[in-house]
């Protein structure tokens, strides 16, 4: 099984840069996409052979999820079920017979942290709705997570240490949530990789320069990880700020 991950940032714009062509040649079990920044009816994705399932932000042009999966799952949740997050569009949850399914586009801090305590408590509540799952089957969850987990994840990681994505509250929230029971996928194959990030910024030539941050991810559930085959990240594909990431389990 293959599954792909990648935030797009802005469907309709990516479309424009060959996200088509990368989704066929990627013939991708499940594909998920994260900051759609689009409405309903907006655009129309032909993809023969697979099911498709969005969750839209209210606010126009802003964050949204999307899922596109070959197998037809036994049901398809949008949201985590609290009235406060599911405003803008950001979980989409596919249950199959053997697991859950689950792309997430967790809310930035902002700058400033403007938004940091909300993120904290995002944090809990997302953490505590996929342990609710877990106690039926085992979860498999991806998408932009908006945290570097390490200093090996990002390239600037001194000037970096309170600005969002790399504050100690959310790293430790990323340790909370794998001590919890889950694997960060990536680090389980190649904990020592440097230099490979998922994110670079639009400013300063950073992906020329490989200034970025590995801030997209796949976790899996402990139990799963004797299933796990590979993970990677496709650092050449284009068309976003973010490359996708790929994970694939027996």
């Amino acid at each position: 099984m293959k599954f792909v991950s990648w935030n797009v940032n802005g469907i309709r714009a990516c479309v424009q840069k060959g996200f088509m062509d990368f989704f066929h040649e990627t013939d991708a079990d499940v594909f998920c996409i994260q900051e759609t920044k689009m409405q309903e009816g907006q655009l129309s994705l032909d993809t023969p052979g697979y099911h498709q399932y969005w969750n839209y932000a209210r606010k126009k042009g802003y964050s949204g999820t999307a899922i596109f999966t070959k197998e037809e799952p036994l049901s398809v949740a949008y949201g985590i079920g609290i009235e406060e997050h599911d405003q803008e569009g950001r979980v989409i949850t596919l249950e199959f017979d053997a697991y859950y399914f689950i792309t997430v586009y967790t809310p930035n801090s902002q700058n400033e942290l403007a938004r940091l305590s909300y993120r904290m408590q995002w944090e809990e509540d997302f953490l505590a709705y996929m342990k609710r799952l877990e106690e039926s089957k085992p979860v498999i969850f991806c998408g932009d997570l908006n945290v570097a987990h390490k200093e090996i994840d990002l390239k600037n990681p001194k000037t970096n240490r309170k600005n969002a994505g790399f504050t100690d509250e959310e790293r430790g929230k990323f340790t909370a949530l794998l001590e919890s029971g889950f694997v960060d996928t990536f680090r389980h194959f190649y904990p020592d990789a440097e230099g490979i990030y998922s994110w670079w910024s639009y400013r300063f030539s950073a992906r020329a320069k490989n200034a970025g941050w590995r801030i997209d991810y796949f976790c899996v559930s402990e139990c799963l990880k004797d299933r796990l085959k590979d993970a990677k990240i496709l650092t050449d594909v284009m068309g976003s700020d973010h490359c996708p990431v790929v994970l694939e389990i027996e």
